[in-house]
C-alpha cells in the first residue's frame, strides 16, 4: 500500500539513518538491519563531534545524558538530544538530533528521528519514529503477538504478511499518541495524525487523522 512506504511516511533528511532506510520500501523492513547499520555508523562518525562510551555506544558530544541513565550498544545517541534520568537504552537504537528519551522509557531496537520526544514511562520497541514524533506519558508500543504469531499489517484494502515475529509500531513525521495508549503489533500511522488517550490501535491508520477509537478515525479537514 502506497501510504506505508517510507517515503509517505518519514522525510529521511531527519535521520541519520537515511542510508539505511532508502534502500527498503516499507519501514518494517529495516527493523532485522537496525543492530549491523549502527555499528557500520558509528565507527565512520566524526571523533570531532562524537565520543565512544564503551562498546558500540556513541554519543554526541553536544547531547546530555543523565548519569542513572543506561545505555547499552549498539547505540547512536545524536546531537543535542537528551536522555534523562533512569532511561533504559537495551540497544539497537537510534537516538536523533534533539530527541528527548524520558524518565523509566525503555528502547529496543529502534530509529527514533530528530526531534522525536518519549518522554516519560514509554516503551518503544521494533518500531521507527519519525520527525517530531511524540508519545504521551504511559504510551507504549506492544511488539510481539499474545499468540506469539507472525505480524500481519492490515489495512483497509489490504493485508500485508511481515514476516516479523517482532514488530511495534511506524509513527510517520508528526504523530501525536496521547497517554496511556497501546500500539498493537504492526501499527501503522501515516503523518500528522493524532491518537486520544487510553487508546488501543492496530493497524494502518491515514495521515491527517484523528483516532478517537477503532471505528471512529476522521480526516481533520472533517472536523467542522
Amino acid at each position: 500500500m502506497e501510504a506505508m512506504k517510507i517515503r509517505n511516511l518519514y522525510n529521511l533528511e531527519e535521520t541519520i539513518a537515511a542510508p539505511l532506510l532508502e534502500q527498503y520500501e516499507y519501514p518494517w523492513e529495516v527493523l532485522p538491519y537496525i543492530k549491523e547499520f549502527i555499528k557500520a555508523l558509528g565507527n565512520a562518525l566524526p571523533e570531532d563531534r562524537f565520543e565512544k562510551r564503551g562498546e558500540d555506544i556513541w554519543v554526541a558530544k553536544s547531547a546530555t545524558v543523565a548519569p542513572t541513565a543506561c545505555l547499552n550498544g549498539p547505540c547512536i545517541v545524536d546531537e543535542e538530544a537528551e536522555i534523562r534520568h533512569c532511561a533504559f537504552v537495551r540497544g539497537s537504537a537510534i537516538i536523533g538530533k534533539g530527541a528527548v528519551v524520558g524518565n523509566s522509557t525503555e528502547l529496543k531496537n529502534v530509529i527514533l528521528s530528530n526531534k522525536v520526544q518519549v518522554p516519560h514511562y514509554n516503551y518503544v520497541g521494533d518500531s521507527i519514529l519519525g520527525y517530531k514524533a511524540h508519545m504521551g506519558a504511559g504510551s507504549i508500543t506492544s511488539n510481539v503477538k499474545s499468540d506469539k504469531t507472525l505480524v500481519v499489517v492490515k489495512s483497509a484494502e489490504e493485508n500485508i504478511e511481515t514476516g516479523l515475529k517482532k514488530f511495534g509500531a511506524m509513527l510517520g513525521d508528526c504523530v501525536e499518541v496521547a497517554c496511556n495508549s497501546v500500539l498493537n503489533p504492526g501499527t501503522v500511522i501515516g503523518r500528522h495524525t493524532n491518537v486520544y488517550p487510553l487508546s488501543r490501535v492496530r493497524g494502518f491508520i491515514p495521515e491527517n487523522s484523528i483516532f478517537k477509537d477503532q471505528e471512529h478515525i476522521v480526516l481533520k479537514e472533517d472536523r467542522g
